[in-house]
């Protein structure tokens, strides 16, 4: 609706019925033009004095706050005004019967009378505050007012009809916009103003705090309604994290009264008006196209979490894009990366497993470099006396005694291998023969109990080792482009500004873990050498430690996303996550929008075979995995 449509409907003009600290009335010519032309619904969660509510007098509202004694006064006046006012004439301004009623409690007197108590004490007390103490008790002193007009029969009818037509709730805002706010609906946002101070608790009167990191969950939560497609209006007073975390909308700063300071210097403020529209949405429309053939040469893998079966879901939205440059930041089996390289980009592969930055190593980075199966055969000869370090430290826990000795003799071998590339084919390889050997490709147990008579299981370590040395040749090609495989913590990577960044981070969830060192221990520290690891020598498994990332908890995931989305803001984002990991879906978009323009969520039915499941045979293993693509 228009403006001018609002003040013409049924020429009602409608004013607060309480005095409020803190109160929009004397904002509204700021504010009003401000409105959008046209909304859905109005959602007001910090309603307090209402003064926009009652200015625009919507015909549909949603209005709340977190104060019961405040919501009992909108919803009495809305339902049983006649008797709220019946109860209102029974007042006198006199301090005596102030203090009688000031100590009454509201909770044991009826509805209607409850909200005329609140509406007496409010006309009559001090200034117009209320205020309450630790134990919930309003304590504001009487106002001795000559002739405070407590019991406003007209006002009160007229808020009643506009109350008619609003939802009127009692609860959190954060819950009160989750479960109502809707695309195209105008929400106005009058939280607790910073600073922390004794005004907040002026302003809503309640015994309840608004801490700096209640206003910056505030923040995010605008975020999700501008991503959400609702039109967003919030005032602050003008501090500088205000602007810190509204920096993206248009923020205006207007000089304003303080009516509550009881020095007339510092009745002056300045307030901030945040003006926040819905974000365009441009639907990315990802239309599958075969993948090069060259991408069905890369070995396949075992690996948990590999994005081999969503490549060209993947590619169907990178491939909307214009990039010359991408960044596979987890590269875990480095699928995606190669995909990237086989479409002529030039790529960089990052992981903070050894193994993985091996495997970018062999066919990433290497554009050309093969290693012939002579020079393979000659790896499973043992020139020298072994150290017998696996054949030692995992002897019974994974491979018979054969089977380690010959482990032995090619990672010693290939430690003298000086050219990197043919260094990395026979690490990869090694490692390859050692995970196919091995039934379900992991090293959580010892044993062979998941042996399922595969026939990779039945073949020799030896021919394994020589099998993987030629699928990684047949892997290896020139896309003429200079491509990195690198290994480390993904904060700290050096790339550059890149077109693109693909993000495959360890998914975080209550019901599993993400502990790829915990289940690739043993091929990992193949890749190492097992430097720089402390074996756990009192662990069944032999396993060592793993490595710190701050993808292990809720809290650390959500920082860490925040962090990455920072660090690559000049790049397109493409972020693969789980349905059933956290941050949530509306939390990621929320941290994604704050650095980027465009936010959108591409939803993929996918099925987990193994990995991050608990119990691969129940429903938690259907999920749909996210493509979060920010640009």
């Amino acid at each position: 609706m228009t403006q001018q449509a609002m003040k013409k409907k049924n020429n009602v003009q409608a004013k607060p019925i309480l005095k409020w600290a803190g109160g929009k009335t004397q904002m509204l010519g700021n504010l009003l033009p401000k409105v959008p032309a046209s909304y859905n619904r109005y959602i007001e969660p910090f309603i307090g004095g209402g003064a926009m509510f009652f200015a625009l007098n919507p015909d549909h509202a949603i209005i709340s706050d977190s104060n019961p004694e405040l919501i009992n006064v909108y919803r009495q006046v809305a339902d049983d005004v006649d008797t709220v006012i019946d109860c209102l004439q029974k007042y006198e301004n006199t301090q005596e019967m102030f203090y009688h009623v000031r100590n009454l409690e509201w909770q044991n007197l009826t509805k209607p009378e409850a909200a005329a108590r609140t509406i007496y004490l409010n006309k009559t007390c001090f200034n117009g505050l209320y205020r309450v103490n630790k134990k919930g008790k309003f304590n504001v002193p009487f106002g001795k007012y000559k002739a405070p007009n407590f019991c406003d029969a007209d006002a009160l009818h007229t808020a009643s009809e506009i109350l008619k037509r609003a939802v009127i709730v009692c609860g959190d805002y954060l819950s009160v916009l989750h479960e109502y706010a809707k695309a195209g609906d105008f929400i106005f946002l009058d939280p607790p103003y910073l600073p922390v101070s004794e005004y907040a608790d002026f302003k809503r009167y309640t015994k309840e705090q608004f801490y700096e990191e209640d206003h910056v969950e505030l923040a995010n939560e605008v975020l999700r309604l501008q991503e959400l497609g609702c039109h967003v209006i919030l005032t602050n007073s003008n501090h500088s994290l205000v602007h810190e975390l509204y920096k993206p909308f248009n923020i205006e700063v207007i000089q304003t009264k303080r009516y509550i300071s009881c020095s007339g210097n510092n009745r002056r403020g300045e307030d901030v008006i945040v003006t926040v529209t819905p974000r365009k949405k441009t639907m990315l429309r990802p239309v599958s196209e075969p993948l090069p053939e060259q991408v069905l040469k890369y070995p396949a893998t075992r690996f948990m979490g590999s994005k081999s079966k969503l490549l060209s879901e993947i590619w169907s939205v990178a491939a909307q894009f214009s990039f010359d440059t991408a960044v596979d930041l987890f590269a875990g089996s480095g699928i995606v990366g190669y995909m990237f390289k086989a479409q002529g980009k030039a790529v960089i592969s990052n992981d903070y497993m050894a193994m993985s930055a091996v495997f970018a190593k062999a066919m990433i980075e290497n554009n050309g470099i093969t290693l012939s199966m002579e020079e393979a055969e000659r790896l499973l000869v043992q020139y020298k006396e072994s150290d017998h370090f696996v054949a030692d430290t995992f002897q019974g826990l994974y491979y018979t005694d054969e089977e380690n000795d010959r482990i032995d003799t090619l990672r010693m071998n290939i430690a003298s291998i000086k050219d990197p590339y043919k260094h990395a084919i026979a690490m990869t390889a090694l490692i390859r023969a050692c995970t196919k050997k091995r039934p379900r490709g992991i090293f959580t147990y010892t044993g062979d109990r998941y042996n399922d008579g595969r026939m990779d299981l039945k073949k020799s370590l030896e021919q394994q080792f020589l099998e993987a040395v030629q699928a990684v040749n047949k892997a290896v090609f020139d896309n003429g482009r200079t491509n990195k495989a690198k290994h480390g913590d993904a904060m700290e990577l050096k790339a550059g500004t890149p077109d693109l960044v693909y993000i495959d981070p360890p998914y975080y969830s209550p019901l599993s873990d993400n502990e790829y060192v915990r289940r690739y221990h043993f091929v990992e520290g193949l890749a190492r050498d097992w430097k720089g690891v402390e074996i756990q020598q009192n662990t069944l498994t032999k396993k060592f430690k793993s490595y710190p990332t701050p993808f292990s908890t809720r809290r650390g995931a959500t920082d860490a996303f925040d962090q990455l989305f920072k660090k690559f803001k000049d790049s397109i984002l493409i972020v693969s996550y789980s349905s059933n990991s956290l941050p949530a879906q509306e939390e990621m978009v929320a941290i994604m929008a704050k650095y980027k323009k465009q936010v959108e969520v591409i939803p993929i039915d996918y099925m987990y075979s193994f990995g991050n499941q608990n119990n691969a045979k129940t429903s938690r293993n259907r999920v749909q995995e996210y493509l979060f693509v920010g640009f």
